[in-house]
């Protein structure tokens, strides 16, 4: 059960996920991403609209949204009174969901934002680390297989789960990593939220009409197959 400063700590991390970074970048260069390509605010379609800096800028900014809020939700664990059964990692958990809560729904674009990839990366990397390079290889794979970055992000959000499992089960303390059965719940919750954002996608790549990484620019061709 959460006391104040946990909701307090839930609710300053959905306001750091909710910071648009694609919106911002887009409109620092003249133009508003939502009505362009996929009109999705994720970096992806910065990538694909504005070009590969504007993109990778995008990614890394939407990446450390998701590790900032998490540290600052275990640093003020650590320094304040938090509720007696919650941790440090527990309450970094908090953190974790309210950021990519506010990447996806950010109450300043009436809750029409990202898909949360690249701010699930950041919180793994914050609450996870072994977790968050395991699970960004199975990414990397499946885009140099198939250059789909859907179908990557959609493969490593099911393996999450799994791959939380078994350092829970079979990881040794030299490993430094020490998860628990609250890290798994997190896990099937953020890769829940993932698959739900890419149910376009999933038609789209069954349908055969999805667009691939690094396909020409064409805003109408990417506004009807849209790769967000």
């Amino acid at each position: 059960m959460m006391g104040l400063p946990e909701l307090a700590i839930f609710l300053a991390s959905y306001l750091i996920g909710s910071i648009p970074s694609g919106l911002l970048i887009s409109k620092s260069r003249g133009i508003d991403i939502r009505e362009h390509g996929s009109r999705n605010i994720g970096a992806t379609n910065v990538w694909r609209i504005l070009g590969k800096k504007w993109g990778m800028l995008a990614f890394g900014l939407d990446t450390g949204k998701g590790w900032l809020a998490v540290t600052l939700s275990g640093w003020s664990a650590a320094h304040f009174l938090m509720h007696p059964l919650l941790g440090d990692h527990s309450v970094g958990i908090i953190g974790a969901v309210g950021v990519i809560l506010g990447h996806n729904f950010p109450i300043w674009l009436r809750f029409k934002g990202g898909k949360g990839v690249a701010t699930s990366l950041g919180v793994l990397i914050g609450l996870m680390p072994i977790a968050s390079l395991i699970v960004l290889g199975i990414w990397g794979i499946v885009l140099k297989l198939f250059r789909y970055v859907s179908l990557a992000s959609i493969c490593a959000a099911g393996a999450l789960p799994l791959v939380v499992l078994g350092l829970i089960l079979f990881a040794t303390p030299s490993w430094g990593t020490d998860l628990g059965w609250p890290d798994l719940a997190f896990s099937l919750v953020a890769a829940g939220l993932v698959m739900k954002r890419h149910l376009p996608n999933i038609r789209r790549l069954r349908a055969g009409t999805e667009l691939r990484f690094g396909a020409p620019k064409d805003a109408n061709s990417a506004k009807e197959n849209s790769l967000q």
